[in-house]
């Protein structure tokens, strides 16, 4: 089995375009692009031939997760979440297989009240 290549979101040989697109190198990238600050990993996005493509996730600088979600060809499908620095959930985001429509929304404020909720029509 071949190891994930991964690579720092800082790294010189590493290009984005403005489609946000990335090569490593002069070629497309196949990998994890990773960020950190500070020595903590903030940030961790899977790339497919150099579009984002597979788990996304972020976290707090105190290693808390901050939000977590998968991508398919650049494009955010299923379920999206997005947690508070307290840890409590702040939002839910559900897309379509292909990412190019929103079906439903749901946030919450720090103390776990829901603020917000929505659903798309049923066509």
């Amino acid at each position: 089995m071949t190891a994930v290549k991964r690579i720092d979101v800082d790294d010189p040989e590493l290009d984005m375009d403005d489609g946000e697109s990335i090569s490593y190198r002069g070629t497309p990238f196949t990998g994890e692009v990773v960020e950190c600050q500070r020595g903590a990993l903030v940030s961790l996005n899977t790339y497919k031939d150099g579009v984002e493509d597979g788990p996304t996730r972020e976290w707090y600088m105190d290693g808390a997760l901050r939000s977590e979600g998968v991508m398919r060809d650049g494009f955010p499908v299923g379920e999206l979440q997005i947690w508070h620095p307290n840890g409590r959930l702040a939002a839910r985001m559900t897309m379509s297989d292909n990412g190019l429509r929103q079906l439903a929304l749901f946030e919450w404020d720090e103390d776990g009240n829901l603020t917000k909720e929505w659903h798309a029509e049923r066509n």
